[in-house]
């Protein structure tokens, strides 16, 4: 597949990731009355996974993640000299993403946008948690992300291959109905990223948290698979 298209495919999924998962938050999360609260937001996640990676994983392995992609890279799975380009098309799409969130949210000015789905430790964590709390929390879910991923998607899990996607999006949604209170979920650099373009401040200055832990559970997750016996 031509790398053009693999990377419009990274760059489509991430935006749609950021659009749905942060959209739910900043627009139905906390809606008057019926709002949808953590666990609404949760299922978004794993449903933008869900669909998307249904729709352009033939294309380009639906990473949608830098943390996905790096630890690909370190389990074997995917070429060092291409991560890259995937992280800046995620980037890029998960901007795009939150662009668009922004002006649909802008649309009510007497709301706000508040903390526009950001992730943060300390007094901009959901629940006060500090920044060990948030770093062990990134990392942890990162990696069982990432060992769920490096398992459904396994040559020895051809069988149920079909059921991938919905597998992943299963996992996004566990991590966050665990990790919303902490840091308001992150896994996924892109994603953290996108929100914080908007916000500035403590949101861009808590922003190498939510790079660093993540690459660093994925990337345990890569180097950790062989203990399961993995065979290419």
């Amino acid at each position: 597949m031509p790398m053009t298209n693999r990377l419009y495919a990274e760059f489509l999924g991430t935006a749609w990731l950021v659009l749905g998962g942060c959209g739910s938050a900043v627009l139905a999360a906390a809606f008057p009355q019926v709002g949808i609260g953590f666990a609404g937001v949760a299922l978004a996640f794993g449903l933008t996974v869900v669909t998307m990676a249904y729709a352009v994983a033939p294309v380009s392995g639906a990473h949608f993640n830098p943390a996905i992609t790096v630890g690909l890279a370190f389990g074997g799975r995917f070429p060092w000299s291409e991560v890259v380009q995937y992280v800046i098309a995620q980037v890029l799409g998960g901007i795009a993403g939150a662009a668009i969130l922004y002006v649909i949210a802008t649309g009510r000015p007497e709301t706000g946008i508040g903390s526009f789905a950001t992730n943060g430790f300390g007094e901009h964590s959901p629940g006060g948690y500090g920044l060990l709390a948030a770093a062990v929390c990134e990392v942890v879910m990162t990696f069982a992300f990432v060992t769920v991923i490096l398992g459904v998607t396994d040559k020895r899990a051809a069988a149920f291959a079909p059921a991938a996607p919905l597998a992943i999006g299963l996992t996004l949604t566990l991590i966050h109905l665990i990790s919303i209170p902490v840091t308001n979920t992150s896994v996924n650099p892109a994603r953290s990223t996108a929100p914080a373009v908007f916000v500035g401040g403590a949101a861009l200055a808590q922003l190498w948290l939510f790079w660093l832990a993540p690459l660093v559970g994925g990337a345990i997750a890569g180097l950790a698979y062989g203990l399961l016996g993995r065979k290419d």
